[in-house]
C-alpha cells in the first residue's frame, strides 16, 4: 500500500511536469498556422503574436510571484488542484477565442498554471520524498516535462499533416477557393491543437485534489496528527515517528504521543533539525544548547550569508537557465527551421525528433546526476550548448549574407502611407528576384513603422495561400491601454502613445529579400539545435530544479523558491517577447549570438561558484554557506 501511494505521488508529480512542458512546448506547433490565419483576420502585428507566445511566460512570472505565499496560505495540495484547474480552464478559452484578447488572456492563465506548478510540485516533492529520492523525484519531474515538450511536438505534426492534406486537396480549386481552404485548414489546426491539450489538465487537477498533503506544511501548521497520517500513506511507522519528531523539532514544537520517543526536544534538536550548523574546513558541528537563542537568531538573520549566498546562486542558475534561449527555441522551433529551409510538415517532424531527443538525454540525465554530480553535468551542458549556439548562428550568418537590401523599391510602393503587395512573379521582378515554378523560393522581410510603432512582415513566394503584404496605420498603431495611460500620468511613458503614431508618415525601415536556404541548409541548423537540445537535457535541464530546491536554505525555501522562478520566468518572457521584431530587423544569427554570449557566463557560473551537491543532505548544503 505504501508502495503504491508512492508511486501515485510520483505520477501525479509527473503529471505537472507534463503540464509544464506541454505549457512550453504547444505554441511552437500552433503558431505558424496561428500566425498565417490571426495575422490576417485580427491584423495581429508581430509584436502582438510574440506577446501570444511570451503570454504564458509573463503568466508564469506573475504566478511565481505569489506561488510561495498561496502555497503556504492553503497548502501544496489545493495550490497543484488551482494549477490544474487554471489550466484547464485556459483550454477552451483560447480554442473558442474569436480575437486578440481572448486569446491573450488564454494563454496568461496558461502561464499562471505553469509558474504555480513550476514553485508548488517541486516543493512538494521536496517536502514528501525521502533524502535518497529527492534527486530522481526532481529528475522525473524534468522527465515528464520533456514528456509534455514531444506529446505538443506530435500534436502539432498531426496537424501539420492535416494541413498538407487539405492544401493538396484544395489546389485544383480557383485561386480565391483555393485561399479560402486553406485558411479554414490552418485555422482549424492551431485550434485542435490546443483541444487536445484538455484531457491532461483534467488528470492533473483531479489526481491532485486525491494526494495527502505535504506533513511538513502540516506540522507548520499544529496538524500533527494528519501529518502522521500523511507520513504513514508512504512509510512505515518507525520511520514516520522519527521523521515527525525531526518535523516538530524544525518548528520547536514539543513531541507529545506516539511521537515522542525520548522526551520534548531540546535547543540543540531544534537547530540541528532547522539546519543551523557551523562549520570550519568542511566540518559542521551543531551548536550546543548553551550557545542560547540570542547565538541563533543572530545567525538566523535572512539577510545573513547562509541564506543570501545561495539564495543569490540560485538565481543566478535560473536566469542563465533561460538565457540559453532554451524557451524560445522550444516555443519558435518551426519557424526557425522554416526559415532555414525545411519545408513545413518536414520542419514539424524534425520537431518532434527534437522533443523526443530532449526526453531521452532527460533519461540520461537521470542515470548521471547522482553518479557524476550537478556541477560536472553543468559545466557539460553548458559547454556543448554554446558549441551548439555558434555553429547555428554562423549558419544562419551564411545564409542571411545573401539577402539583398530592396528598401527603396518597397517604399516606392506605398500610397497615402499605405502599401499592398502580393509577392507573384510581377513583384518579384520588380524586387529584382527570379519568379516562377524552376526558381528558388523567395523570403520578403519588410521592418516598417508608424512613428513609435513598428511591426514586422514576411512573405514567401511558395506560400499556397500567397495572401498579400499590407501595411497600413489601423493594423499597426494600437489603440491606447489602461496600463499605457496610467503609466504617461506618471511620465514614465514605457508603451508607445497612439497620437504619436496617428499622423506619423510609413516609414519602411528596412525591407531585404533571398532566396529561402536550401533542405542541406537546413538538415544543418537542425544538427546544431539537437547539438543544443541534447547539451541542455543532461545538464541544466536536470540540474536547474535541484538547484532550485538543494540551494535554498530551510527557512526561506518556499518564497526564495518563487523569487528564484520568477527570476527564470521574466528572463525568459523578456527573450520571447523580443524574439520575433529582433530577428526581423537583425536576423536569427544574432540572436544566437546573443545565447551564446550568456551561455558561456553560466559556464563560467558552474565551473566557479557552484558547489557540488552530490550525495550531500540540505542540512550539509546549508552549512557549506554557513562557513
Amino acid at each position: 500500500m505504501q508502495a503504491l501511494s508512492m508511486r501515485y505521488l510520483l505520477f501525479i508529480a509527473g503529471m505537472g511536469g507534463l503540464l509544464y512542458g506541454i505549457d512550453v512546448g504547444i505554441i511552437a506547433g500552433a503558431l505558424p498556422y496561428l500566425e498565417s490565419t490571426a495575422s490576417v483576420a485580427w491584423k495581429l502585428s508581430a509584436q502582438q503574436l510574440s506577446f501570444i507566445v511570451a503570454a504564458v511566460l509573463l503568466g508564469s512570472v506573475l504566478s511565481s510571484l505569489f506561488a510561495g505565499a498561496i502555497a503556504d496560505a492553503i497548502g501544496r495540495r489545493w495550490a497543484m488542484v488551482l494549477a490544474g484547474a487554471l489550466f484547464t480552464v485556459s483550454i477552451p478559452l483560447i480554442a473558442l477565442s474569436d480575437g486578440y484578447t481572448p486569446l491573450l488572456l488564454g494563454r496568461l492563465l496558461q502561464g499562471i498554471s505553469g509558474g504555480l506548478i513550476g514553485v508548488v510540485v517541486p516543493l512538494y516533492l521536496a517536502e514528501c520524498l525521502r533524502a535518497e529520492q529527492r534527486g530522481r523525484g526532481a529528475a522525473l519531474f524534468q522527465l515528464l516535462l520533456t514528456i509534455g515538450l514531444v506529446a505538443a511536438a506530435v500534436i502539432g505534426l498531426l496537424q501539420a499533416q492535416n494541413v498538407e492534406g487539405a492544401t493538396q486537396a484544395a489546389q485544383a480549386l480557383p485561386e480565391t477557393a483555393r485561399a479560402a481552404a486553406v485558411f479554414e485548414a490552418k485555422d482549424h489546426a492551431w485550434r485542435s491543437i490546443f483541444w487536445m491539450c484538455l484531457a491532461p489538465g483534467l488528470v492533473f487537477t483531479f489526481g491532485s485534489a486525491l494526494l495527502a498533503e505535504s506533513p511538513r506544511w502540516l506540522v507548520q501548521r499544529g496538524r500533527i496528527e494528519q501529518a502522521r497520517t500523511a507520513l504513514l500513506r508512504t512509510r512505515a511507522a518507525g520511520e514516520a515517528a522519527s521523521e515527525l519528531r525531526a518535523m516538530q523539532a524544525a518548528t520547536g514544537l514539543p513531541v507529545h504521543g506516539a511521537a515522542a520517543g525520548a522526551g520534548e526536544p531540546t535547543e540543540g534538536d531544534i537547530a540541528a533539525a532547522r539546519g543551523v550548523v557551523a562549520g570550519r574546513g568542511g566540518a559542521s558541528a551543531i551548536r550546543p544548547a548553551g550557545a542560547g537563542a540570542a547565538a541563533m537568531a543572530a545567525d538566523d538573520r535572512l539577510l545573513s550569508r547562509r541564506y543570501v549566498l545561495p539564495f543569490l546562486l540560485a538565481c543566478l542558475v535560473l536566469a542563465c537557465t533561460q538565457a540559453t534561449g532554451i524557451n524560445s527555441v522550444l516555443a519558435y522551433v518551426v519557424n526557425i527551421l522554416n526559415q532555414a529551409g525545411l519545408p513545413g510538415a518536414t520542419a514539424n517532424m524534425a520537431d518532434v525528433g527534437l522533443k523526443l531527443l530532449n526526453a531521452i538525454m532527460t533519461v540520461v540525465a537521470v542515470l548521471l546526476v547522482d553518479r557524476k554530480g550537478r556541477k560536472f553535468l553543468l559545466m557539460l551542458g553548458s559547454g556543448g550548448i554554446v558549441i551548439a549556439l555558434l555553429a547555428a548562428g554562423l549558419l544562419f550568418r551564411s545564409a542571411e549574407s545573401e539577402q539583398r537590401d530592396v528598401s527603396a523599391i518597397v517604399a516606392a510602393q506605398a500610397r497615402v502611407d499605405t502599401l499592398s503587395l502580393r509577392l507573384d512573379a510581377k513583384t518579384l521582378k520588380a524586387l529584382g528576384a527570379q519568379g516562377g515554378s524552376a526558381a528558388a523560393p523567395q523570403l520578403l522581410t519588410v521592418t516598417y513603422s508608424y512613428g513609435p510603432f513598428t511591426n514586422v512582415q514576411t512573405r514567401r513566394s511558395d506560400d499556397p495561400a500567397l495572401a498579400p503584404m499590407v501595411l497600413s496605420r489601423e493594423d499597426t498603431v494600437q489603440p491606447d491601454s489602461v496600463i499605457g495611460a496610467f503609466f504617461r500620468r506618471l511620465h514614465l511613458n514605457p508603451f508607445a502613445d497612439p497620437a504619436e503614431g496617428r499622423d506619423a508618415p510609413l516609414k519602411i525601415e528596412q525591407a531585404q529579400i533571398g532566396a529561402l536556404p536550401s533542405v542541406t541548409h537546413g538538415w544543418q541548423v537542425t544538427l546544431a539545435i539537437c547539438l543544443f537540445v541534447a547539451s541542455f537535457a543532461v545538464g541544466p535541464g536536470v540540474c536547474v530544479w535541484l538547484a532550485l530546491s538543494e540551494l535554498m536554505p530551510t527557512r526561506i525555501r518556499s518564497n526564495g523558491m518563487s523569487i528564484a522562478l520568477l527570476v527564470n520566468q521574466f528572463v525568459s518572457t523578456t527573450i520571447a517577447a523580443v524574439f520575433l521584431p529582433t530577428v526581423g530587423r537583425h536576423g536569427y544569427a544574432a540572436m544566437f549570438f546573443f545565447w551564446a554570449g550568456c551561455t558561456v557566463v553560466y559556464f563560467l557560473a558552474a565551473a566557479f561558484l557552484l558547489p557540488e551537491t552530490k550525495g550531500k543532505t540540505l542540512e550539509e548544503i546549508e552549512a557549506h554557506f554557513a562557513r
